[in-house]
Formats: C-alpha cells, sequence, structure tokens
C-alpha cells in the first residue's frame, strides 16, 4: 500500500474512494442523508471543515481543511466505518462496500483550490447524472452560490475567491466548456480522477 503524507493541520486535503467494482454505495435517499449527518457530526468533533463534498452512487469527494490536531483522514474512516455497517444490516450485504481504503491527496490552495472545487461540484454534470450542478441535491455546490443554508461549507473562503455567489456561478459555467475542463482539470492527472471516478 502506498504511504500517505502525514496529516497536518491546516491543510487541505482531498478524500475520495468509490464502490467495490465500481458498485453502488448509495441505493436511495436516506443513504446519502445518513453519511451527510455523519460527516457533519464526524467534522465538527474533529476540527475538520468541510469546503466541498459530493457524493454520487458509486464514489464520493471531499475536500476537508484540517483545523486541529485530529487527523483529516480519522472523517472518512469513522464515517464510512459506521455506515458500511448500516449498509450491510439494511440490505444484507457481505463483504467491502468499498473498492479499497480511501485516498487522500494534499491540495495546494492557491494553485488547486477552486479548480478542484469545481470538479467536485460538477462531478454530477460530468457522469450524465444531471444537466446542471444546482440539480444534483448531495453536493454543497447549492450552499457555494447561497440557494441552501447548509452548514458544511466554509462561506468565508468563498468569499476570498469569489465576491458574490454569481461570480461561482460564471464560473463553473466556464469550467462546463471541454477545453477549459482539460486545461484546468489538468493537475488531476495521475489519480485516476480525471478517467475513472
Amino acid at each position: 500500500m502506498p504511504r500517505r503524507e502525514p496529516f497536518v493541520r491546516g491543510n487541505y486535503y482531498h478524500i475520495y474512494n468509490r464502490g467495490a467494482g465500481r458498485q453502488a454505495i448509495f441505493l436511495e435517499e436516506r443513504n446519502y442523508i445518513y453519511v451527510l449527518r455523519l460527516l457533519k457530526k464526524v467534522a465538527a468533533e474533529s476540527g475538520i471543515t468541510v469546503v466541498a463534498y459530493c457524493l454520487l452512487p458509486n464514489h464520493y469527494h471531499w475536500l476537508l481543511r484540517q483545523d486541529g490536531e485530529t487527523p483529516a483522514g480519522k472523517v472518512p474512516t469513522r464515517v464510512f466505518g459506521s455506515y458500511t455497517q448500516a449498509f450491510n444490516r439494511a440490505y444484507d450485504h457481505s463483504g467491502t462496500l468499498f473498492e479499497g481504503p480511501y485516498k487522500a491527496h494534499l491540495i495546494d490552495i492557491e494553485v488547486h483550490f477552486v479548480n478542484l472545487c469545481s470538479y467536485i461540484h460538477l462531478n454530477a454534470v460530468h457522469h450524465d447524472l444531471v444537466d446542471t450542478p444546482d440539480a444534483w441535491p448531495y453536493s454543497n455546490y447549492l450552499e457555494w452560490i447561497d440557494k441552501r443554508q447548509g452548514t458544511l461549507v466554509d462561506r468565508d473562503l468563498i468569499r476570498v475567491y469569489f465576491a458574490t455567489p454569481r461570480g461561482y456561478e460564471s464560473f463553473i459555467q466556464d469550467m462546463r466548456h471541454p477545453h477549459a475542463i482539460q486545461e484546468d482539470w489538468s493537475f488531476l492527472d495521475g489519480t485516476g480522477l480525471a478517467t475513472d471516478d
């Protein structure tokens, strides 16, 4: 197993995983809600800020900031440890739910932050689940554009990059252009994200 970089206070981490054999890990709405409630609870207890997230039928993407000493990697371990047990009981499932351990990449906030957030928020569009990111309820894109009052978001950080919600909406529209995606998501090359997830 490849060695992970240590989790450090103040750093941002892209954490993601997918179902074993690309199987679905979310089967119905209550599954998504269960994980989001767990994420909110565990992140608060761990001193972790959720910056961006998207849950999809067979995988997920999170961008987390570690604000305290608890490693950001504890969050997916706790959330999906509990979720896997609940999933297995509810659906009489056995065996592994995920492809393997979650993956975590340190994100350079100055270089990659905005591009990664757009990648996460456009993931449901990229996979043809919806036509626009605001139509997918299991991401915090709606919080980013002030159309939902959820708490899994850092609005102060968003305003550092986008003075208004409309600014981010416009940026997302630009990122939907195939040429923009190819150029601005190139930092994901080598992680398998741009083609596999």
